[in-house]
């Protein structure tokens, strides 16, 4: 009833005498709000479908349970399995909902940068741009080097000196040219990356039953050993964020409103037990050293419950792992560039793409080569750094979330979350929360770093609106006229 009465008062309104500028309502439509990406003939013979999709948003989060160990080292078997099972449910899934609905609204390359912008004007959608392609190239960052982290296993020669820093070096420029070739290669290589970096965690599982105690779940870890609140977060957070990564690519995805909820629904559910029921199966098998759950333990563990066969699967399958994360989130990071530049955030140039892959080759450059800079830090630094920049994005990107649905009632929402907006707000409140809690806990050399880059955003911000105004480069302009309000 509510709805009728408002399209009716739309319906009066718009008959009314011509408005001037000063009274001009914002339009309410898709089309109207957004300057969608008008892919040529190529693109649309290389559409994104379902399933690539599905793994790609699998490996935006997850790719396996490879790195949820430091949450049994930090606070014991019971609390990991906890924070495992609730955390989904208090963040996963509000982020992906979140992301289901203004990813089917607005599907334009740019993403959350495109909701910032609709919800609070260009400074916020730059902001937003700045703090999601920091997290994005930082975390890729993490990727060799948990790569390398396993491989130093196998070899150990790669465990430290000059052959570690090549071998990242190596890796991240080979992954790069991979991510060069195209999207739909990249997400047709997530699903095979998916179904053999899993394979040996389920024939794990499997194997273990017989050996599970269920009362060492229930173990809130070693009398002696200090709980390590802030490693314990931050790895649950970083197993499991990164959900609205792949609106940035919601141009090149065929059908998307369509496909983006059954896709997001599907990842959602898969990465849920993809990092529970192996958790569960070692920390009920095996009795050992709390201090031993180290990121790559899985693989060690599976060496206990079945062999050196199983371990040696592990390893490589957390190599194959490392890199569907890494060409995943790539791909969303160059997808950002090519989406800003779009719709006017970035010069022209930043949304270049190959003649022979079409793919953004400016975006993927400039994100290569920053995480090449970052992948020289220590792991936890580089997990708690991404984390902190995500959380500021994240508070701006439900913040928007909440301002559309009141800013834009009436707006065509091909997905809708099915609440009111007093539910809506007490949804975004709890993982607000969680974003505040993790913010305050981070240490000193982390403020310092997101200090740094988000002055530096800033910076960029009126670097870009200089270089308009005195016509120093070449921007897109659609988006002033597009979203005039």
């Amino acid at each position: 009833m509510t709805q009728k009465i408002e399209l009716q008062n739309l319906e009066s309104h718009l008959t009314t005498p011509t408005m001037t500028a000063s009274t001009k309502e914002p339009p309410q439509t898709t089309q109207e709000l957004l300057p969608t990406t008008t892919p040529t003939t190529t693109q649309k013979n290389h559409k994104l479908t379902l399933i690539p999709l599905i793994f790609l948003i699998y490996f935006e989060v997850a790719g396996g349970p490879y790195g949820e160990e430091p949450a049994v080292k930090a606070a014991g078997p019971l609390l990991a399995i906890l924070g495992f099972l609730v955390f989904p449910f208090i963040w996963s899934v509000p982020e992906a909902l979140i992301t289901a609905e203004l990813s089917t609204t607005f599907p334009g390359n740019g993403g959350f940068v495109i909701w910032a912008d609709k919800a609070f004007g260009p400074f916020s959608g730059s902001l937003m741009g700045t703090w999601k392609f920091l997290t994005g190239v930082i975390n890729i960052a993490s990727f060799p080097v948990l790569c390398i982290s396993y491989l130093e296993k196998i070899f150990p020669i790669l465990g430290s000196g000059v052959p570690r820093k090549l071998a990242i070096l190596g890796s991240t420029l080979f992954l790069s040219f991979v991510n060069y070739t195209g999207l739909t290669i990249v997400g047709y290589v997530a699903v095979a990356l998916g179904v053999v970096s899993l394979a040996p965690f389920i024939i794990m599982s499997f194997i273990a039953i017989p050996k599970i105690h269920p009362h060492r779940w229930l173990s809130l870890g070693q009398e002696g050993i200090k709980k390590d609140w802030n490693l314990f977060f931050n790895t649950l957070f970083w197993n499991l964020n990164f959900w609205d990564n792949v609106s940035t690519m919601a141009g090149e995805v065929e059908n998307p409103r369509k496909t983006f909820p059954l896709a997001l629904f599907s990842s959602v559910v898969f990465t849920c037990l993809g990092y529970i029921i192996p958790l569960m199966a070692v920390t009920g098998a095996i009795a050992v050293d709390q201090r031993d759950w180290d990121t790559g333990f899985m693989a060690n563990a599976a060496e206990m419950i079945s062999g050196r066969w199983l371990k040696f699967w592990i390893e490589i399958g957390a190599v194959l792992s490392a890199i569907g994360l890494f060409e995943a989130q790539l791909s969303s990071s160059a997808f950002q560039i090519l989406g800003m530049a779009e719709i006017g955030f970035l010069p022209k140039f930043f949304g270049l793409r190959s003649k022979w892959f079409n793919t953004p080759w400016v975006g993927i450059v400039l994100s290569t080569s920053i995480s090449l800079g970052m992948s020289y830090m220590d792991f936890q630094d580089i997990i708690s750094s991404a984390n902190f920049l995500y959380s500021l994005g994240m508070l701006l990107e439900f913040a928007s979330f909440l301002w559309l649905r009141r800013k834009f009632p009436l707006i065509k929402r091909p997905y809708r979350v099915p609440m009111r907006l007093p539910l809506l707000v007490i949804m975004c409140l709890i993982p607000c929360g969680f974003l505040v809690f993790i913010m305050v806990i981070a240490k000193k050399l982390v403020y310092l770093v997101s200090g740094l880059m988000t002055i530096g955003g800033i910076g960029w911000y009126f670097l870009m609106n200089f270089c308009k105004s005195k016509k120093l480069l070449k921007f897109n302009s659609k988006v002033d006229d597009i979203y005039e309000e």
